[in-house]
Protein backbone atom coordinates (compact mmCIF):
# COMPACT_ATOMS: atom_id res chain seq x y z
CA UNK A 1 0.00 0.00 0.00
CA UNK A 2 1.04 3.61 -0.51
CA UNK A 3 1.46 5.92 2.42
CA UNK A 4 -2.05 7.19 3.14
CA UNK A 5 -1.25 10.86 2.48
CA UNK A 6 1.06 11.98 -0.34
CA UNK A 7 3.75 14.43 0.69
CA UNK A 8 3.59 16.34 -2.60
CA UNK A 9 0.60 16.66 -4.95
CA UNK A 10 0.68 18.19 -8.42
CA UNK A 11 -2.55 19.34 -10.07
CA UNK A 12 -3.25 20.00 -13.74
CA UNK A 13 -6.16 22.39 -13.30
CA UNK A 14 -8.37 21.82 -16.33
CA UNK A 15 -11.93 22.87 -17.13
CA UNK A 16 -12.18 26.59 -16.36
CA UNK A 17 -13.32 27.39 -19.90
CA UNK A 18 -15.86 24.57 -20.02
CA UNK A 19 -17.20 25.58 -16.61
CA UNK A 20 -17.66 29.16 -17.83
CA UNK A 21 -19.49 28.06 -20.99
CA UNK A 22 -21.83 25.82 -19.02
CA UNK A 23 -22.73 28.77 -16.83
CA UNK A 24 -23.08 31.20 -19.73
CA UNK A 25 -20.16 33.32 -18.57
CA UNK A 26 -16.92 34.49 -20.23
CA UNK A 27 -13.77 32.37 -19.90
CA UNK A 28 -12.22 35.00 -17.62
CA UNK A 29 -14.99 34.35 -15.09
CA UNK A 30 -14.13 30.65 -15.16
CA UNK A 31 -10.50 31.46 -14.41
CA UNK A 32 -11.55 33.59 -11.44
CA UNK A 33 -13.65 30.74 -10.11
CA UNK A 34 -10.61 28.54 -10.60
CA UNK A 35 -8.64 30.76 -8.20
CA UNK A 36 -11.28 30.08 -5.54
CA UNK A 37 -10.75 26.37 -6.12
CA UNK A 38 -7.01 26.80 -5.53
CA UNK A 39 -7.71 28.36 -2.14
CA UNK A 40 -10.09 25.51 -1.19
CA UNK A 41 -7.65 22.83 -2.24
CA UNK A 42 -4.66 24.47 -0.55
CA UNK A 43 -6.60 24.65 2.70
CA UNK A 44 -7.64 21.01 2.31
CA UNK A 45 -4.02 20.01 1.70
CA UNK A 46 -3.01 21.74 4.93
CA UNK A 47 -5.81 20.02 6.85
CA UNK A 48 -4.90 16.60 5.42
CA UNK A 49 -1.16 16.90 6.00
CA UNK A 50 0.01 17.33 2.40
CA UNK A 51 3.25 19.29 2.59
CA UNK A 52 3.59 20.61 -0.99
CA UNK A 53 1.09 21.50 -3.70
CA UNK A 54 2.21 22.24 -7.26
CA UNK A 55 -0.39 23.87 -9.50
CA UNK A 56 -0.15 24.18 -13.28
CA UNK A 57 -1.19 27.80 -13.66
CA UNK A 58 0.11 28.73 -17.13
CA UNK A 59 2.15 26.62 -19.51
CA UNK A 60 4.77 27.65 -22.05
CA UNK A 61 2.23 26.66 -24.69
CA UNK A 62 -0.59 28.80 -23.27
CA UNK A 63 0.80 31.91 -24.97
CA UNK A 64 -0.92 30.58 -28.10
CA UNK A 65 -4.34 31.25 -26.57
CA UNK A 66 -6.29 34.34 -27.64
CA UNK A 67 -4.44 37.51 -26.67
CA UNK A 68 -7.34 38.85 -24.60
CA UNK A 69 -7.46 35.63 -22.55
CA UNK A 70 -3.70 35.73 -21.93
CA UNK A 71 -3.90 39.36 -20.80
CA UNK A 72 -6.78 38.55 -18.46
CA UNK A 73 -4.89 35.58 -17.02
CA UNK A 74 -1.77 37.61 -16.34
CA UNK A 75 -3.81 40.33 -14.70
CA UNK A 76 -5.53 37.70 -12.56
CA UNK A 77 -2.21 36.14 -11.53
CA UNK A 78 -0.86 39.52 -10.50
CA UNK A 79 -4.00 40.48 -8.57
CA UNK A 80 -4.20 37.12 -6.83
CA UNK A 81 -0.58 37.15 -5.73
CA UNK A 82 -0.97 40.66 -4.39
CA UNK A 83 -4.26 39.92 -2.63
CA UNK A 84 -3.40 36.54 -1.12
CA UNK A 85 0.18 37.03 0.02
CA UNK A 86 -0.81 38.29 3.49
CA UNK A 87 -2.99 35.25 4.15
CA UNK A 88 -0.41 32.81 2.79
CA UNK A 89 2.25 34.37 5.01
CA UNK A 90 -0.03 34.30 8.06
CA UNK A 91 -0.71 30.60 7.47
CA UNK A 92 3.00 29.87 7.17
CA UNK A 93 2.87 28.79 3.52
CA UNK A 94 6.01 29.28 1.44
CA UNK A 95 5.31 30.46 -2.11
CA UNK A 96 7.62 29.47 -4.93
CA UNK A 97 7.17 30.01 -8.65
CA UNK A 98 8.51 27.60 -11.27
CA UNK A 99 8.97 28.49 -14.91
CA UNK A 100 10.75 30.88 -17.24
CA UNK A 101 10.18 34.06 -15.27
CA UNK A 102 12.39 36.12 -17.56
CA UNK A 103 9.65 35.94 -20.21
CA UNK A 104 7.08 37.52 -17.87
CA UNK A 105 6.54 41.26 -17.48
CA UNK A 106 8.76 43.23 -15.11
CA UNK A 107 5.67 44.01 -13.02
CA UNK A 108 4.86 40.32 -12.68
CA UNK A 109 8.46 39.43 -11.83
CA UNK A 110 8.49 42.06 -9.08
CA UNK A 111 5.32 40.64 -7.57
CA UNK A 112 6.74 37.10 -7.71
CA UNK A 113 10.01 38.19 -6.09
CA UNK A 114 8.09 39.95 -3.32
CA UNK A 115 5.92 36.90 -2.60
CA UNK A 116 8.84 34.49 -2.58
CA UNK A 117 11.05 36.70 -0.43
CA UNK A 118 8.32 37.43 2.11
CA UNK A 119 7.34 33.79 2.58
CA UNK A 120 10.80 32.25 2.23
CA UNK A 121 11.08 31.28 5.89
CA UNK A 122 7.65 29.69 6.22
CA UNK A 123 7.52 26.03 7.22
CA UNK A 124 3.85 24.98 7.24
CA UNK A 125 3.70 24.01 3.57
CA UNK A 126 4.73 24.95 0.05
CA UNK A 127 2.64 26.28 -2.82
CA UNK A 128 4.56 25.84 -6.06
CA UNK A 129 2.96 27.95 -8.78
CA UNK A 130 4.02 26.68 -12.21
CA UNK A 131 3.80 29.85 -14.30
CA UNK A 132 5.12 30.01 -17.87
CA UNK A 133 6.16 26.45 -17.10
CA UNK A 134 6.87 23.48 -19.32
CA UNK A 135 8.42 20.17 -18.33
CA UNK A 136 10.53 20.04 -21.48
CA UNK A 137 11.65 23.64 -20.99
CA UNK A 138 12.68 22.82 -17.42
CA UNK A 139 14.81 19.88 -18.57
CA UNK A 140 16.39 22.04 -21.29
CA UNK A 141 17.17 24.75 -18.73
CA UNK A 142 18.70 22.19 -16.38
CA UNK A 143 20.86 20.83 -19.23
CA UNK A 144 22.02 24.35 -20.06
CA UNK A 145 22.96 24.81 -16.41
CA UNK A 146 25.06 21.65 -16.53
CA UNK A 147 26.96 23.06 -19.50
CA UNK A 148 27.36 26.50 -17.93
CA UNK A 149 28.70 24.88 -14.77
CA UNK A 150 31.30 23.05 -16.85
CA UNK A 151 30.41 19.51 -15.78
CA UNK A 152 32.30 16.77 -17.58
CA UNK A 153 30.18 14.15 -19.32
CA UNK A 154 31.22 11.51 -16.77
CA UNK A 155 29.80 13.66 -13.96
CA UNK A 156 26.35 14.08 -15.53
CA UNK A 157 23.85 11.82 -13.78
CA UNK A 158 20.29 11.99 -12.50
CA UNK A 159 21.36 13.68 -9.27
CA UNK A 160 23.22 16.41 -11.15
CA UNK A 161 20.24 17.11 -13.38
CA UNK A 162 17.75 16.98 -10.50
CA UNK A 163 19.80 19.54 -8.60
CA UNK A 164 19.32 21.99 -11.47
CA UNK A 165 15.56 21.74 -11.75
CA UNK A 166 13.52 24.82 -10.83
CA UNK A 167 12.69 23.61 -7.29
CA UNK A 168 15.30 21.00 -6.36
CA UNK A 169 14.41 21.15 -2.67
CA UNK A 170 10.86 19.88 -3.24
CA UNK A 171 10.26 16.13 -3.10
CA UNK A 172 9.04 14.52 -6.30
CA UNK A 173 5.24 14.48 -6.51
CA UNK A 174 3.65 11.30 -5.21
CA UNK A 175 0.32 12.07 -6.88
CA UNK A 176 -0.66 14.09 -9.95
CA UNK A 177 -4.33 14.94 -10.35
CA UNK A 178 -5.86 16.07 -13.62
CA UNK A 179 -9.36 17.49 -13.57
CA UNK A 180 -12.10 17.69 -16.22
CA UNK A 181 -11.66 14.09 -17.35
CA UNK A 182 -8.61 14.62 -19.55
CA UNK A 183 -5.95 11.90 -19.73
CA UNK A 184 -2.81 13.83 -20.65
CA UNK A 185 0.19 15.01 -18.62
CA UNK A 186 0.45 18.09 -20.89
CA UNK A 187 4.15 18.74 -20.29
CA UNK A 188 3.73 18.97 -16.49
CA UNK A 189 6.55 17.89 -14.15
CA UNK A 190 7.91 15.40 -16.69
CA UNK A 191 11.14 14.76 -14.79
CA UNK A 192 9.78 14.83 -11.25
CA UNK A 193 6.59 12.93 -12.04
CA UNK A 194 8.29 9.89 -13.54
CA UNK A 195 6.80 7.61 -10.87
CA UNK A 196 3.90 9.71 -9.63
CA UNK A 197 0.51 8.06 -9.39
CA UNK A 198 -1.96 9.75 -11.76
CA UNK A 199 -5.62 10.21 -10.86
CA UNK A 200 -8.10 11.71 -13.32
CA UNK A 201 -11.15 13.49 -11.92
CA UNK A 202 -14.21 14.17 -14.06
CA UNK A 203 -14.89 17.32 -12.02
CA UNK A 204 -14.19 20.64 -13.73
CA UNK A 205 -11.56 22.59 -11.83
CA UNK A 206 -13.80 25.40 -10.50
CA UNK A 207 -15.99 22.74 -8.83
CA UNK A 208 -13.04 20.81 -7.36
CA UNK A 209 -12.72 20.90 -3.58
CA UNK A 210 -11.99 18.96 -0.43
CA UNK A 211 -14.21 15.98 -1.21
CA UNK A 212 -12.71 15.52 -4.68
CA UNK A 213 -9.23 15.84 -3.21
CA UNK A 214 -10.00 13.23 -0.57
CA UNK A 215 -11.32 10.88 -3.27
CA UNK A 216 -8.12 11.27 -5.30
CA UNK A 217 -5.98 10.65 -2.22
CA UNK A 218 -8.03 7.56 -1.34
CA UNK A 219 -7.43 6.16 -4.81
CA UNK A 220 -3.72 6.96 -4.49
CA UNK A 221 -3.56 5.21 -1.10
CA UNK A 222 -5.14 2.05 -2.55
CA UNK A 223 -2.35 1.55 -5.07
CA UNK A 224 0.89 -0.38 -4.73
CA UNK A 225 3.86 1.78 -5.78
CA UNK A 226 6.64 -0.35 -7.29
CA UNK A 227 8.91 2.34 -8.79
CA UNK A 228 9.78 -0.07 -11.59
CA UNK A 229 10.50 -3.01 -9.29
CA UNK A 230 8.44 -5.98 -8.18
CA UNK A 231 7.86 -7.36 -4.67
CA UNK A 232 9.72 -10.61 -4.08
CA UNK A 233 6.47 -12.51 -3.42
CA UNK A 234 5.10 -11.49 -6.83
CA UNK A 235 8.35 -12.30 -8.60
CA UNK A 236 8.34 -15.80 -7.14
CA UNK A 237 5.00 -16.69 -8.74
CA UNK A 238 5.33 -14.81 -12.05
Amino acid sequence: MSSQVPRHIGIIMDGNGRWARRHGRPVSFGHRQGVRAIKRVLQACEDLGVHALSIYAFSTENWARPRAEVRALMRLFHETMQREIDEMHRRGVRIVVSGRREELSARMRDRIDEAMARTAGNKNGVLNVCLNYGGRAEIVDAARSLIQDGLAARDVDEAALSARMYQPDLPDPDLIIRTAGEHRVSNFLLWQGAYAEIVVSETLWPDFGEEELKAAIAEYASRVRRFGGRPAAEAAVS
